[in-house]
């Protein structure tokens, strides 16, 4: 099991690595997270919904991305409240309190069985913790740390994140928070994105190792442009928010900002624009950002209705109506472009029916349902050079079009004018369909073309690769074969 002494120190990645690694030894590895809290998702190929950190980590175990991976997803959808996924279908809406103290225990059944069922399958399972193992508050109802540990007989490696400061206080913190029948799980310790001259270190590692009673497992240098995305809501916080390009010439970058809604779900969705050299991506939170912008995209969201509301409240309405500019929505963005959006059901409400005014830039109705759409889709766009692409979408809403007759549209992007509206997730993913879009938009705004494309779609397995001797090099990895018995 791989811990960590707070959120973003980098657990889920550590675990895609390893998973490459032990996959290139030969070993049938799979990863497995108990309970992950994240708006980042991906469907499996059986249309159930999982955190993207399990995907990717199937991914680099080179297996195919089932439900059992990540048993309980928890959506949040405002401070205190969480749509709850078990085994990739919806649960049901929870209170954090009523969560915490009571339902979880109804579902750490199904997260053992789920467990069960994965590792009759493989010969190593890569478990995931969540945030820090020491949260004491939660400690007597937390499945996903210790608890799940001590229920599989986990060997236990706890990982620090030096980049942000403190990595030694964070180690001997945890551990001195944690009961001793849970400290005589952890075997070693890993700090990670160092970035400098470890020798420097060594005299700390050396502290620590004595203070602590186990061995460092590694220091792994902080490794640029890994592109390789991240699903924790920290990872949103270090998004660029200003231009890095502001000049006129023909030959500048496509500025393409993404309006933050307070509830963006899968932000990922566009981290393959960001890589291009091309392209300039910001994260915008005031019209007034947005006005140097080429292209705004309204991503997805998990409170559609109160995050149109948001961008009602910060003025963004009227400035789109005089926006000469591309507007693409993605998911929850799309349905905010349509007419109207109708919950009945009260889906986002916690049971109370609402329905708001669209933003009026796409000719479309949605009403919410209670039944999620979670399916994969792949297919051929008529826009932008009649690209292939392949995605997911995951969704509460049906829409339908009033321009086609009903919700069969002849194309899974509708469009009007320069404002386009999808359901399709990972879409900007597809180097092919990316770079017919870049061309097209450099083009229609009478920039000059691109000098040269990110390759991202082909380079994904070279970089889940490069991650993976990166981690090879970095950590005593004959050392951690032994912790688990391999």
């Amino acid at each position: 099991m791989i811990l960590g002494t707070a959120s973003h120190v980098g657990k889920s990645l550590l675990t895609a690595g390893l998973g490459r690694i032990f996959s290139d030894d030969g070993i049938c590895v799979a990863p497995f997270k108990a309970q992950n809290m994240s708006l980042n998702s991906a469907a499996t190929p059986d249309g159930r919904e999982i955190g993207r950190a399990q995907a990717l980590q199937a991914e680099a175990c080179r297996v195919t991305p089932c439900a059992e991976m990540n048993p309980v997803l928890i959506k949040p959808s405002s401070e205190t409240g969480a749509q709850v996924m078990l085994l990739g279908k919806v649960w049901g809406q929870v209170t954090a309190s009523d969560y915490h103290q009571r339902r979880v225990e109804e579902l750490f059944p199904a997260v053992i069985e789920s467990y069960r069922t994965m590792a009759a399958r493989h010969q190593l399972m890569l478990l995931e913790g969540a945030g820090s193992p020491a949260e004491i508050n939660l400690r007597k109802h937390d499945i996903v740390n210790m608890r799940m540990a001590h229920a599989v007989d986990a060997a236990c490696v706890l990982v620090g994140d030096i980049d942000r400061g403190g990595v030694f206080a964070s180690l001997l913190g945890t551990m001195e928070l944690l009961e001793a029948e849970d400290r005589a799980r952890i075997r070693g310790f890993v700090i990670n994105k160092f970035r400098g001259d470890v020798s420097l270190l060594v005299p700390g590692v050396e502290m620590m190792e004595r203070r602590l009673g186990i061995p460092c497992a590694g220091v792994v240098p902080f490794l640029q442009d890994l592109g390789l995305e991240e699903e924790d809501g920290v990872a949103l916080d270090d998004r660029r928010t200003v231009w890095q390009d502001r000049s006129s010439l023909p030959s500048r970058q496509l500025r393409i900002g993404v309006i933050a809604v307070p509830h963006m779900a899968n932000f990922t969705d566009f981290d393959a624009l960001a890589a291009e050299p091309s392209v300039s991506l910001v994260s915008i939170e005031d019209p007034l950002e947005a006005s140097l912008a080429d292209v705004l995209i309204l991503p997805g969201s998990k409170q559609t209705l109160d995050d149109l509301q948001w961008i009602r409240d910060r003025g963004f309405e009227p400035f789109l109506d005089a926006y000469p500019g591309f507007v693409i929505g993605v998911c929850g963005g799309f349905q905010m472009l349509g007419l109207s959006i109708e919950d009945r059901a009260g889906v986002e409400s916690a049971g109370r029916p609402r329905t708001m005014h669209g933003l009026g830039k796409l000719a479309v109705h949605t009403v919410m349902r209670c039944e999620k759409t979670v399916r994969r889709t792949c297919g051929r766009t008529r826009l932008w050079g009649g690209c292939s692409f392949s995605g997911y979408e995951i969704h509460m809403g049906e829409t339908t079009s009033e321009d086609y007759g009903g919700s069969g549209w002849s194309d899974v992007i509708l469009s009007s004018g320069r404002v386009c509206g999808t359901y399709i997730h990972g879409l900007f993913d597809d180097d092919g369909l990316r770079h017919g879009f870049l061309d097209f938009t450099r083009r229609a705004c009478g920039l000059a073309p691109a000098p040269d494309h990110a390759c991202i779609g082909a380079q994904r397995q070279a970089r889940i690769d490069r991650w993976a001797s990166h981690l090879r090099r970095s950590l005593d990895v004959k050392r951690i074969r032994e912790w688990a018995n391999i």
